[in-house]
């Protein structure tokens, strides 16, 4: 039995009748293959056909997002859940204009966190995007210290993110900064850490869309695309 706003959703907005599938999942890799028996307002009985677990990817794809101002930050997360990202980070780098403090903080993550579970119901994805709190420079280094491979985006960058070599396991972290850059002091904490400069074209692109663009490039040269 499918109910609360699960329930309501596939009936009111769905509109799910019977005799058509539907795909239930925990986030973490189930996923139930149904088909509708019965459908009343606001519920759903299911009959399940089979239950399959997916594996976690591999190699894993993290974002490391600089906090964008307005609603970009959601527009950023919806598009990089879509594309597969496994994590998103919330950074407050030193040029954010957006800035995550007191309850704000809390309300901002939970709209983010909101946005990938809805892109990743959309998107029929068994791994749900993974959006822990916000991060600071020092926990961003710790994470490119422990990536297979970590790629700081820069448009002024000696080499393609096309051109790097993609592990074909672990983490891959792609570092995204604010619209007016990173500083000095952040470029030099993350390449000490191990990040590799990349550019990613000829065009320099919002901080909200560059990182979908990045995981495109890095996981079309995967097994998972």
């Amino acid at each position: 039995m499918l109910r609360g706003p699960e329930g309501r959703h596939a009936t009111a907005v769905r509109r799910l009748a019977v005799g058509e599938p539907a795909f239930l999942t925990d986030g973490a890799g189930t996923v139930a293959h149904c088909v509708v028996a019965a459908a009343r307002p606001g519920e759903l009985e299911l009959s399940v056909g089979s239950v399959t677990t997916e594996p976690a990817p591999d190699p894993s794809v993290a974002v490391i997002q600089a906090i964008p101002k307005g609603d970009r930050g959601e527009l950023a997360v919806e598009l990089l859940t879509e594309a597969g990202a496994d994590a998103i980070v919330p950074w407050a780098a030193d040029r954010c204009v957006a800035q995550w403090r007191g309850p704000r903080a809390d309300k901002s993550l939970a709209r983010w966190r909101s946005t990938a579970v809805q892109a990743a119901k959309q998107s029929r994805r068994a791994w749900f995007p993974q959006v822990p709190p916000q991060a600071d420079l020092t926990a961003v280094a710790t994470r490119v210290q422990a990536a297979a491979l970590a790629v700081l985006l820069d448009p002024d960058a000696g080499h393609r993110i096309a051109d790097l070599e993609i592990p074909t396991a672990g983490e891959i972290v792609l570092i995204v900064g604010p619209e007016g850059g990173i500083t000095a002091a952040e470029h030099e904490t993350l390449t000490a850490a191990g990040a590799l400069g990349a550019r990613l074209g000829p065009t320099v692109l919002r901080a909200s869309s560059a990182g979908v663009v990045a995981a495109g490039i890095v996981l079309a040269r995967t097994a998972r695309w």
